[in-house]
C-alpha cells in the first residue's frame, strides 16, 4: 500500500518532475490552499520543475486568470497545460458543426478554431464544458437532452473528464459526468483529459521543454482524484501522490483524520495504489 508522506519534502529526491493537478488541490475554486501553495513554491526553489495539470475545460490563459482573482501565487509553478488546451485539438478534427454544453464563459474554448456552435437540429456533434448551471443543475437533468443525441449519434467531445469537484464546500458536477451517462446510453465520447494519455504527452513535452531530456522515472503526479489523477498516472508509467483530504474523504475520514484501513482498502477497491499519500499538499 501507499507510504504516507507528511510533507512534500519527503519525496524521494530523485523526483525532480512533479505535475501537480489543481481543482482540489492547489485550490477549492474560491481560495487558494496556502499550505499547498507554498509547497509547490519550495519544491521549486530546491530546483524541481512544477507543471500543473488540470482538467479545466479552459486554456491555460483562462486558469491563470483564475488564479489571479482567487490569489493564486505565480511563482508555484513553472507552466500549465489544461483539458481545455489539449481538447481542442479534439475540436479541430471535426465535426465542424459542434452544439456547445456549457456555460457561457467556456466559450472560449474555440477560439480561433474553425468550427461553429449551432443549435441541436444542425448539430454533428456536441462540445461539452460542463452544465449550463452547475449551482443548481445534475447530470439527471440532461437525461432527455442526452437521448436526443444519442439517437442522432452525435459524438460528444468532454473538455473535462472530471466527475465532480469541490466548490467551496460544496460538490458541483463537471462534464465528465455528462459523458459517462452518455457513454451509458452507448453514446460516442472523445476526452484528451486526465486520465487520458494526450494532455500527459504535452505536460511531459512541456518539461522537455523546461528541462531538456529527462527520466520519467523522475517524474511524480500529485492528485485527489483517483479515476483522473491517480489512474491517469499510472496508466501513463508515472508514480503517483493521492491527496486525501479532497473529494473522496468520505470514504475513510472518520473524526477528521484519515482512517488508514478504510483508505488502503478504498484504493484496494479502485485498483489504483499510489506510491504514497498525503493528507494535504503541504
Amino acid at each position: 500500500m501507499p507510504r504516507r508522506l507528511e510533507s512534500l519534502e519527503e519525496l524521494d529526491p530523485s523526483h525532480d518532475v512533479i505535475l501537480c493537478d489543481v481543482w482540489g488541490v492547489v485550490h477549492n475554486g474560491v481560495a487558494p490552499f496556502p499550505l499547498a501553495v507554498d509547497a509547490l513554491r519550495r519544491a521549486r526553489s530546491r530546483g524541481k520543475t512544477v507543471v500543473l495539470v488540470t482538467n479545466s475545460p479552459r486554456p491555460a490563459d483562462g486558469v491563470i486568470r483564475q488564479f489571479a482573482t482567487i490569489g493564486v501565487a505565480r511563482d508555484c509553478w513553472d507552466d500549465i497545460v489544461t483539458s481545455g488546451d489539449v481538447t481542442r485539438s479534439l475540436v479541430a478534427e471535426g465535426p465542424r458543426n459542434l452544439f456547445f454544453l456549457g456555460p457561457e464563459r467556456d466559450r472560449s474554448l474555440v477560439k480561433g478554431l474553425d468550427v461553429a456552435l449551432v443549435d441541436i437540429p444542425e448539430a454533428e456533434g456536441v462540445l461539452c464544458t460542463g452544465l449550463f448551471d452547475d449551482e443548481t443543475e445534475t447530470p439527471d437533468d440532461y437525461a432527455d437532452m442526452l437521448a436526443r443525441f444519442h439517437a442522432r449519434d452525435l459524438p460528444f467531445i468532454c473538455a473535462n473528464p472530471d466527475q465532480v469537484v469541490e466548490r467551496g464546500d460544496r460538490i458541483i458536477y463537471c462534464a465528465g459526468a455528462l459523458a459517462s451517462a452518455y457513454a451509458r446510453l452507448g453514446g460516442s465520447t472523445r476526452i484528451a483529459g486526465k486520465p487520458h494519455a494526450p494532455i500527459y504527452a504535452e505536460a511531459l513535452r512541456r518539461v522537455e521543454t523546461l528541462r531538456g531530456p529527462f527520466d520519467r522515472a523522475r517524474v511524480v503526479a500529485i492528485g485527489d482524484g483517483i479515476s483522473t489523477d491517480i489512474r491517469g498516472a499510472l496508466d501513463n508509467g508515472l508514480d503517483a501522490v493521492f491527496v486525501a483530504r479532497g473529494i473522496h474523504a468520505v470514504e475513510y475520514y472518520a473524526d477528521g483524520h484519515v482512517d488508514e484501513a478504510r483508505l488502503d482498502a478504498f484504493l484496494a477497491r479502485e485498483s489504483a495504489v499510489p506510491a504514497y499519500w498525503v493528507d494535504g499538499l503541504i
